[in-house]
């Protein structure tokens, strides 16, 4: 599967954006990552079938959602803070969970990136 990310950019503190990822074929769990400077990648969120899940750091400020005609998730990010600062990647599973994973080793295909860098 070949994943594109788009939708990031230049924000100030407390504006929002919203990442878009698009899958060339349909998927099943999807998640987005991120990775600023300095730092390992970590998981913010992912969504499954039946479940969601968000990294504690952005609960209350941050939504994930689908749409599977279009085979794509959306990341919606509000209040956005200059520690979201990172390049965010998405990434999919060819399998179907019950629960979402939040480790990479999860899911098969990445995603190229796409940098969100919030000004305070």
């Amino acid at each position: 599967v070949q994943l594109q990310a788009s939708g990031g950019g230049l924000v100030q503190a407390g504006g929002s954006l919203r990442l878009s990822c698009t899958a060339s074929r349909r998927t099943y769990d999807m998640a987005w990552f991120r990775q600023a400077p300095g730092k390992e990648r970590e998981f913010v969120s992912g969504i499954s079938l039946s479940d969601q899940s968000y990294t504690d750091s952005v609960k209350g400020r941050f939504t994930i959602y689908r749409d599977g005609v279009r085979n794509m998730i959306y990341l919606q990010m509000n209040s956005l803070k200059p520690e979201d600062t990172a390049v965010y990647y998405c990434a999919a599973s060819r399998t179907s969970r019950s629960s979402v994973v939040v480790t990479e080793n999860g899911y098969d295909s990445w995603g190229q990136g796409t940098l969100v860098t919030v000004s305070s």
